[in-house]
């Protein structure tokens, strides 16, 4: 059955129905610009926090060094590691040079939302989701991290428009196009491709008399074509994915609230959006695109939330991120029905205020990491004389990367000794390094060593340091200065013996 948007055209004189089928450039262009200016103002202000730290390490190394890390470790990140290898090549490595791909990734994104909600609803919802989107906390919070989650939610919205532009009027460019974004999806994250499972279902609504087995068929063919050079990835992720992702627990049914308010980066916000999103479901005009809408936000959640009851659990929000847009112009869209029309403008007012709390905070310095990675660095810089050595707190606490937190703020004239560094992670081809098994016997000569830890109630400078290095450190070590900043100790250690 046609939308009530298609009835209408259909009905119009050919010159009305040439120009519904333009594409609307102002609404798309501005929705990006807005989103693009949103996520960039003050993109570089929070400190780095472990994941992009990790993006920015391996980033940074050449790319052979690249490619023979992904072979053991992180794989599944891979093709956002290579494209952000080649961005800081050229525009350098700042915090706000290492997010800027993601922002520039949800502008897309928000391009995209505008013209697939056009194409479901009508210009006044297109305009509603452009601006809801732009102005969401949680597109802030993932426009300004250095990771892939952001390039998820655009190939993922590009999958979807290219879809709806392949059923509308099927052809061979336009199930190809859709076979790239499938890929491009699968590459940057492969939990991403539950989106198959809402998209399929798409399909079979939409199947018609005397075209529906074509239709279906070139679906099925352009999905296996996208999903053929994600295959190698599967197998090698699979391999890797005890060590990555272990740490995520089975969920429950209670952990799915906690799932949307993260969604969302608020929970006022995320309150709101659920509670707009049922509205369109309840006006027969918009029913069918509504429903469409709320398989691709919902499908994909219940998919991962039925396979993380097995061995190995996926059940996080930024693993589901790239629903949001499905939910934002399914809110649209019950903010567009809501009559007298100013009672719509009110409500999209009233949620984008409610969000305005977490966009003060998400563009605070500790937005992302509490500990206080800058100042460490700039203590050990001011008191830093050639020689000194580093003992950062890996072990078990290896996961926060101290390690790279101070290197990464460390001013290009320090250059600190890895004590317990056996191998360098590049020499390992891995995130980290390998440490000494006989701490004692990897202190040479150093004659001052600066010990980052994290900050506990103990204040102790060797607490959560392995027990090994702290023996071999105490023995040989006293402690000259202690200075706490947020989150970490940093002391100065100066040989006894």
């Amino acid at each position: 059955m046609p939308t009530a948007t298609q009835t209408t055209a259909a009905a119009a004189p050919a010159p009305a129905r040439r120009r519904a089928r333009r594409l609307p450039g102002p609404d798309w262009l501005w929705a990006a610009l807005l989103t693009l200016a949103v996520t960039a103002f003050r993109g570089g202000t929070p400190q780095l926090w472990r994941d992009e730290l990790a993006s920015w390490n391996a980033a940074s190394r050449d790319t052979g060094e690249l490619l023979a890390m992904l072979g053991h470790v992180d794989a599944v990140s891979g093709l956002y590691y290579l494209l952000l290898h080649g961005w800081v090549s050229v525009f350098g490595d700042s915090a706000a040079m290492l997010r800027l791909p993601s922002a520039l990734a949800m502008a897309g994104s928000a391009a995209l939302v505008v013209l697939t909600a056009r194409a479901l609803f009508d210009r006044r919802t297109a305009v509603f989701a452009g601006l809801l989107f732009a102005l969401l906390p949680v597109v802030t919070r993932y426009g300004t991290e250095a990771r892939s989650y952001a390039f998820v939610v655009l190939a993922v919205s590009a999958a979807t428009w290219l879809l709806l532009r392949a059923l509308e009027r099927p052809g061979p460019a336009r199930w190809a196009a859709y076979a790239a974004a499938v890929a491009a999806a699968g590459l940057l994250h492969m939990v991403a491709l539950l989106f198959l499972l809402p998209h399929a279902l798409i399909v079979a609504l939409r199947r018609r008399a005397g075209r529906r087995g074509r239709t279906a068929l070139s679906f099925a063919v352009a999905a296996a074509a996208g999903l053929l050079p994600v295959i190698p990835l599967v197998l090698l992720g699979r391999q890797q994915v005890g060590r990555q992702i272990s740490w995520i627990k089975t969920p429950r049914m209670r952990d799915i609230a906690g799932l949307w308010d993260n969604l969302f980066a608020s929970p006022l916000v995320a309150l709101g959006i659920a509670a707009l999103a049922l509205l369109p479901l309840a006006w027969s005009r918009g029913r069918r695109p509504a429903v469409e809408l709320l398989l691709l936000g919902a499908a994909p959640i219940a998919a991962v939330y039925l396979v993380s009851q097995g061995s190995t659990s996926y059940f996080i929000d930024r693993y589901v991120l790239f629903t949001v847009p499905a939910w934002v112009m399914l809110a649209a869209a019950g903010l567009a029905a809501l009559k007298p029309r100013a009672a719509g403008t009110a409500g999209l007012a009233a949620l984008i205020l409610l969000g305005v709390p977490d966009q003060r905070h998400l563009r605070t310095e500790q937005a992302k990491e509490t500990s206080d990675g800058r100042a460490a660095a700039g203590i050990i810089a001011q008191g830093y004389r050639p020689g000194d050595g580093f003992v950062p707190v890996r072990g078990a606490d290896r996961v926060y990367m101290v390690d790279y937190q101070i290197e990464y703020y460390l001013p290009n004239r320090v250059h600190l000794r890895d004590v317990f560094a056996a191998r360098s992670a590049q020499e390992k081809d891995d995130l980290f390094p390998q440490e000494c098994a006989q701490p004692e016997q990897c202190l040479g000569d150093t004659g001052r060593i600066w010990l980052v830890t994290r900050a506990t109630a103990k204040h102790d400078p060797y607490d959560r340091l392995p027990a090994a290095q702290a023996r071999a450190l105490q023995s040989h070590y006293r402690v000259a200065s202690t200075t706490d900043v947020r989150g970490l100790h940093v002391s100065l250690l100066e040989r006894t013996r």
